[in-house]
């Protein structure tokens, strides 16, 4: 049985890639900050729990036999989000990052897969498939670039398989309290008539959750498609009828103010994945 080790094992997204392993008979090793919040899980006597801050990474340890010498590694942890702009992305969450995943490649392990963001790809708009270039504007997104680039850098010199699954939008129980389907959901239960939001016209590309969790394990389980791999629906969807889709499976209604809010300068106004690459893993 392989050993899958899941940093970030806590977090909207780990949630549910340790569901998926533990659905398809991996052994798993998840790791957080929070011992405590673990407890908490209905996974944690399924797996093997660490727990770990990447804040107190050391170059003096040998991390790969600290987590049981794990076959592969989902990595999702990163702090701070979704303060996109900030500059710890870069001055402490960057070279925390390199130094924890450069410690486990040194001492043995082989198979890496890291979540990166659409927003690697800028402000480029339309189908944007992998081979284009990456132009990220946010401290955020420069960061996750950056800590790809420095893999690969190390890959040149310490060969190891690497997965780059490059994450659109999601959605979800336990997704952050101040994304747009929380949002909604908490003006409905509180019984308000209206409910302010951009204009609605832009196109994104969105994936339930327990799909993405799918589809990222799908992407660390296999070896013969590694770099940069989109992960999302391929399928562009305008916000205002996301919110919609989400107010009909509810059976609920309520006026949409739409423009209340402006487009945001995160991203371009409309872009979505291709899928080409995805598709051709079994």
């Amino acid at each position: 049985m392989k050993k899958v080790l899941v940093t970030g094992a806590t977090g909207f997204i780990g949630n549910y890639v340790i569901h998926e392993l533990l659905k398809n008979n991996y052994h798993v090793i998840a790791t957080s900050v929070s011992s405590e919040k673990a407890r908490q899980k209905d996974w944690y006597k399924a797996v093997s729990y660490i727990p770990f801050n990447l804040k107190a990474v050391s170059e003096k340890k040998n991390y790969y036999s600290l987590f049981n010498s794990p076959d592969l590694l989902i990595h999702l942890a990163w702090e701070g989000l979704p303060n996109y702009k900030e500059s710890f992305h870069l001055t402490e969450n960057l070279p925390k990052q390199f130094a924890f995943l450069q410690n486990l490649v040194q001492h043995g392990l082989t198979d890496v897969t890291i979540t990166g963001t659409c927003f690697e790809y800028g402000m480029q708009e339309g189908c944007l498939s992998e081979d284009l270039p990456s132009m990220p504007s946010n401290s955020y997104a420069i960061a996750k670039n950056k800590l790809r680039v420095l893999l690969n850098e190390l890959d040149s010199n310490i060969p190891f398989q690497l997965k780059w699954a490059r994450l659109f939008y999601m959605y979800g129980q336990g997704q952050n309290p101040n994304s747009l389907l929380s949002q909604l959901q908490l003006a409905l239960d509180r019984g308000d008539n209206v409910f302010n939001m951009s204009p609605g016209d832009q196109l994104r590309d969105y994936l339930p959750v327990e799909k993405v969790a799918e589809y990222i394990v799908r992407i660390a389980t296999q070896t013969d498609n590694t770099g940069i791999i989109n992960c999302c629906s391929g399928v562009p969807v305008t916000v205002k009828q996301l919110v919609e889709n989400y107010l009909a499976d509810k059976g609920k209604s309520i006026e949409l103010n739409l423009g209340y809010f402006p487009y945001s300068d995160l991203e371009p106004r409309n872009f979505w994945g291709d899928i080409k690459k995805l598709k051709s893993i079994g």
